[in-house]
């Protein structure tokens, strides 16, 4: 007999037993939102309230839910061949998708590395580096350098990484030597750069150099930046910052690593963002969207110049995850880059990148909204209680605006997004890149509507 619970009892063992991940389990006592089914830019809750996929799952689900295609290449594989491990063995569907990855990375990254997840290839990438400073016989260069308000992943490295403090708080101490610089959120720029997006680049990119300075270059293993920053709602670099950070980077022998677990696979436009940002990585970190969700993987992407001295006599990198490079995960990866050649995804967000920015910015008419700002298919939207003096919103002010009002209205408005206050109070979007014109006008319209009511109740 059947022991599966269905509806009200669904709801009691999601109670009872389930834990969600960054949720505030207090707020499961007046129901759980249970999302039961997919369908194109769409989701239905168990209600059957139907919903926009405003942030694609978890900026995952590139190509939007219920692709029968994908779901046929991981049934397809598992027929014949469901799990074997990349430790001291290879199978085709890791081989393939090795060579496919590294035919789209820029320049000499050309070695991947499977994880099952995002904040295994940061930590993953952490310990690489390390281990090749010391092959080079240089063991003393073991920090790192990331920026404020960065999220990088909840392992104890790649939360040393992160740059949100109260995310690190309970689970301290951490992994040292990682340290903090500026980011790019050119809205709360000194305010004698603001005007000048080009010096405010380049200042940015100098902390960069300062902090290298600072703890000794020969101390300094790497340097983790995404190419549009996440936390803190999407703030692309300035003109010249990322030129200016890879020359900063070979000034003082440090590796440059680009975070691309969100901004890969057309988030911003191409397969890899830093070709849309035009810089050379020593290694990518990538995941999410990289079988649109469809099933879990993650990777670390090497350069030729980092996998060398791994390549001679007894040496080896002693790391690796039961599920890295599974085959299931493989093989769905494959199909979905297939869609994305086939569809055209790369141009459609290309030519479409422009049209959701100019949905978004329609909302700056809004007193609430203070800046609207991100790349491709990727974008934040800065709350403000005066856009004049662009004053924030306390905690317990965010805290009413965000938790008490706007996530559970625009849920019921028929929009899923994020209202996130890491940082200053944003709402997130990310929506399947499969999505254009209508659907940013229907995402702008829901907002509008919501943010009005917002500022009504303030």
């Amino acid at each position: 007999m059947s022991t599966t619970p269905r509806g009200t009892d669904r709801q009691s063992a999601a109670r009872d037993h389930l834990w969600g991940h960054f949720t505030r389990q207090s707020a499961w006592a007046q129901g759980v939102p249970t999302i039961v089914r997919g369908e194109g830019h769409h989701v239905w809750d168990a209600d059957g309230h139907r919903l926009i996929d405003g942030l694609s799952g978890l900026f995952v689900v590139q190509l939007g839910h219920g692709r029968e295609e994908l779901a046929a290449a991981a049934a397809a594989q598992a027929r014949e061949l469901a799990f074997f491990p990349v430790w001291s063995y290879a199978h085709p569907q890791a081989i393939d998708l090795a060579e496919r990855l590294a035919s789209h990375a820029p320049g000499d990254v050309n070695r991947v590395f499977f994880t099952t997840g995002g904040g295994e290839a940061v930590e993953t990438a952490w310990k690489l580096a390390k281990q090749y400073w010391k092959l080079r016989g240089r063991p003393g260069k073991h920090k790192v350098v990331s920026r404020a308000v960065a999220y990088h992943g909840t392992t104890q490295g790649a939360l040393a990484i992160t740059g949100l403090p109260e995310l690190k708080a309970p689970f301290e101490p951490l992994v040292p030597g990682a340290h903090k610089v500026p980011n790019t959120n050119a809205y709360r720029a000194p305010e004698a750069l603001r005007d000048d997006p080009k010096a405010f680049g380049r200042w940015a990119a100098d902390r960069v150099a300062e902090a290298i300075e600072f703890e000794g270059p020969e101390t300094v293993a790497a340097v983790f930046l995404e190419p549009v920053q996440n936390a803190g709602g999407c703030f692309p670099p300035p003109p010249g910052y990322f030129e200016r950070v890879r020359e900063i980077c070979d000034e003082h022998d440090v590796l440059l690593v680009s975070d691309e677990v969100i901004c890969a696979f057309g988030r911003i436009g191409s397969i890899f963002a830093c070709d849309d940002l035009g810089y050379q990585p020593d290694m990518i970190t990538c995941a999410k969207g990289m079988t649109s969700g469809y099933s879990p993987i993650g990777a670390c992407l090497v350069s030729d110049r980092v996998y060398e001295p791994f390549a001679r006599g007894t040496t080896s990198f002693a790391h690796g995850y039961t599920f890295g490079g599974h085959p299931v995960s493989a093989a769905v990866a494959m199909a979905n880059l297939d869609l994305f050649e086939a569809e055209g995804v790369v141009d459609h967000v290309h030519e479409n990148a422009p049209v959701l920015r100019a949905a978004l910015e329609r909302l700056l008419d809004l007193p609430i909204v203070g800046d609207v700002r991100g790349e491709g298919f990727f974008y934040g939207i800065e709350l403000v209680k005066d856009k004049v003096t662009r004053e924030t919103f306390d905690d317990d002010e965010s805290e009413r605006l965000l938790r008490g009002f706007l996530t559970p209205a625009l849920y019921d408005a028929g929009l899923y997004c994020r209202a996130d206050d890491r940082g200053d109070p944003v709402v997130q979007l990310a929506p399947p890149l499969t999505c254009g014109p209508a659907q940013f006008d229907e995402i702008e319209q829901i907002l509008r509507g919501v943010l009005t009511d917002a500022w009504a109740r303030l």
